[in-house]
Parts: C-alpha cells; sequence; structure tokens
C-alpha cells in the first residue's frame, strides 16, 4: 500500500529553518522529520512512498538522491568513478518524488498524485507531524468502516482543525478554529480511490470542500488516537521534539 506524505508547504511559522528548506526537511535528532514519519509507517510494513513536492523541493530530492552514499561507508575508485556502498541497509523503502506545484492546495496535492498512486487504497499525511499511532488498528480500521475516508483524531490544542464525532462517523469536520476543545484532525489519513472525485483541482484545500462534503455525505471516519502527537509548526514544538528526542524519550520512535 502506498503511503503519500505531503511535503510541499512554505513552513512560515517555522521562518528561522524553512528560509533554505522544506519544513519536512527540519531534522528532530540529526534527521529530517519527514524520515521519521516514514520510520513509524515503515514500522508497520507501510514502505511504498509517494511524497508530494512543492517549495524547495530539490532539497527534497538531493536528500534522497544522497541518501545511500551518506548513511553508508563508501569506497571510491577515483579513476573510473565507480562508487560501492558498504554495510547493512537499514531501508528498504521506494520513494517517489513528485512535483505538485508551488502554490498548489492539500487536496490538489493528492490530485495530482493519482496517476502515481492507481486505483487502489492508500495511505496519506501531513510532512509535519508525528504520532504513536498504531498503523495496523488504523487500516484496520478503516477497511472494517466501507467508507471512503478515514481521518485519525487527536486530542492537541484547539488551533487544530475540530472534529464533531458521533460514535465513529465524523459530522462535521471545521479547519482550525480559533476556540474549542475536543478531537482534532491529526492527519494520518486512509483514502478509497473515491477521494479522486472530491477534489476539484489544485485550488482545492483537502480539509475545506472534500473533507467537508465526505462528512456531509457521512462517507468521513474518525480513527480515534489518544496517544501522543504533536506536529511541528513552530520553533517551540521543534524544540520540544528535539528534546523529546535527545533524552530518548520520544513516544512516535515505534521502531526497534
Amino acid at each position: 500500500m502506498k503511503v503519500c506524505i505531503l511535503a510541499g508547504g512554505l513552513g512560515t511559522r517555522l521562518a528561522e529553518e524553512t528560509v533554505v528548506k522544506p519544513k519536512p526537511m527540519v531534522e528532530i535528532g540529526g534527521k529530517p522529520v519527514l524520515w521519521h514519519i516514514m520510520k513509524i509507517y515503515s514500522a508497520y510494513g507501510m514502505k511504498d512512498f509517494v511524497v508530494a513536492l512543492g517549495y524547495r523541493g530539490e532539497v527534497i530530492k538531493q536528500y534522497f538522491l544522497n541518501f545511500c552514499s551518506v548513511t553508508n561507508d563508501l569506497t571510491i575508485n577515483l579513476a573510473t568513478g565507480e562508487v560501492c556502498t558498504h554495510g547493512e541497509r537499514e531501508h528498504d523503502w521506494t520513494v517517489r518524488l513528485v512535483d505538485t506545484g508551488q502554490r498548489t492546495q492539500t487536496g490538489g496535492r493528492i490530485k495530482r498524485l493519482h496517476s502515481w498512486i492507481g486505483d487502489e487504497t492508500f495511505m496519506a499525511t501531513y510532512g509535519d507531524g508525528v504520532a504513536d499511532i498504531n498503523i495496523t488498528e488504523l487500516l484496520a480500521f478503516h477497511r472494517s468502516h466501507g467508507k471512503i475516508a478515514t481521518v485519525t483524531a487527536a486530542r492537541p490544542p484547539a488551533r487544530f482543525g475540530d472534529l464533531i464525532i458521533d460514535g465513529d462517523r465524523v459530522v462535521s469536520f471545521n479547519e482550525k478554529p480559533q476556540t474549542g476543545e475536543g478531537w482534532i484532525n491529526g492527519g494520518f489519513f486512509v483514502f478509497e480511490p473515491k477521494i479522486f472525485d472530491y477534489i476539484p483541482g489544485d485550488d482545492s484545500a483537502l480539509e475545506v470542500v472534500p473533507m467537508q462534503q465526505l462528512a456531509r455525505e457521512g462517507q468521513l471516519m474518525t480513527y480515534k488516537h489518544p496517544g501522543f502527537w504533536q506536529p511541528m509548526d513552530t520553533l517551540r514544538e521543534k524544540q520540544l521534539l528535539e528534546s523529546l528526542w535527545e533524552t530518548d524519550n520520544a513516544p512516535w520512535k515505534v521502531w526497534k
């Protein structure tokens, strides 16, 4: 199953870092937060990634182009240019890096990945949030209800997307309220290919027309995740994640 990661936003609230790199490349413990997200999925056997690029997408391309040489020992024949890598290769991922436009909205980025994903169930998430979520349980829940979409609900500050829930069904989806309490949009989605029909084009934010229409039609369900969930929107949140990692107390490190 493919995992779509939205990695094209500007990250303006992390301007100290994102002036030279996209937000998913901001490092936690010496590794981009994008790597941490991919490690969460791969811990549950999800190793086929499609990354939606936008702002400074070339930085992400360069990272993965050089990934093997940077993370392994090398022997270089300077006469022929031949390079041999040594050591065990920890990551058996397939990573597709797709330019989805500089100003494309979140829904539009997913729509642009249709030909890469195909007509099959797929997962998706934002490129700036980590959690100790059980991906296997999330997928099992999605398959159990037979609806088009599942969104993971979390309980952080109220400035994020507000979910009104009846049982396991999302009744109302309102992105980023200024006040309020309760479950919020935590990303970590599962979608059926029918989702593409709900996204008009590049200017469509996933969190507005598509999600709201799915909620009205009873096609949006929620997987409640009461555990750790943390975005990296600000420098303070980056410092929080960094401190958790440095003290070996990172709840999202679900891999060995």
